[in-house]
């Protein structure tokens, strides 16, 4: 909890130095964004001798659910990501989901571009694009996003704004979109919005 010190038991020796390591890869320094804002402190405890961590020989009161007040900032980070707690049997479950590939659809229905590139298609000129079940053009495995300035936008903020991506450069910015998503002239707007 925010405001409390936490000691961590691991049995990786690595980790206790995770903190006063001065070369970090990529993934290491997502991890220690994410952390460095918490009060803990990692400490080293062999496998063999961390019998308390095997969850076949935790004590009953380990398994209670412990409810606290929320936090006034975590609070409001759940209304941003407009989160709800559904019921579900005993337990409940939390669903997230982001609406983005279904904002992108219905924008290809409005996109003169994408009407442009499916009649191009239907004359066999794009091999390489094509629609699925729900009338969403793709090219290869990735995702046609429209001509649209805001959504664009707010695909490129998320990949290099984001609390959680380390502002990645402009070349590796552009290895990770390409996974996802494809649109004309994507490298360009990519280039443009790092620097």
């Amino acid at each position: 909890m925010i405001g409390n010190k936490c000691d961590i038991y691991t049995d990786h020796k690595s980790l206790k130095y995770f903190f006063t390591q001065e070369d970090l890869n990529m993934r290491q320094r997502r991890w220690l964004e994410l952390i460095k804002d918490y009060d803990l402190e990692i400490h080293y405890h062999p496998g063999k001798a961390n019998v308390v961590a095997d969850a076949l020989s935790r004590k009953s009161y380990c398994h209670t659910l412990i409810t606290e007040s929320v936090p006034p900032e975590l609070k409001e980070e759940i209304d941003d990501f407009q989160l709800e707690i559904l019921p579900h049997g005993l337990l409940n479950e939390l669903r997230i989901q982001y609406d983005l590939t279904d904002r992108i659809r219905q924008a290809q229905k409005n996109c003169e571009e994408i009407e442009y590139l499916r009649g191009l298609m239907k004359l066999g000129y794009k091999t390489n694009h094509h629609e699925d079940e729900q009338g969403t053009i793709w090219f290869k495995d990735r995702i046609c996003v429209p001509s649209d300035p805001a959504l664009r936008e707010e695909i490129l903020s998320e990949a290099h704004d984001s609390k959680y991506c380390i502002h990645p450069g402009g070349s590796k910015m552009y290895q990770d979109l390409k996974k996802h998503f494809w649109w004309k002239g994507m490298k360009t707007n990519i280039v443009g919005h790092v620097a």
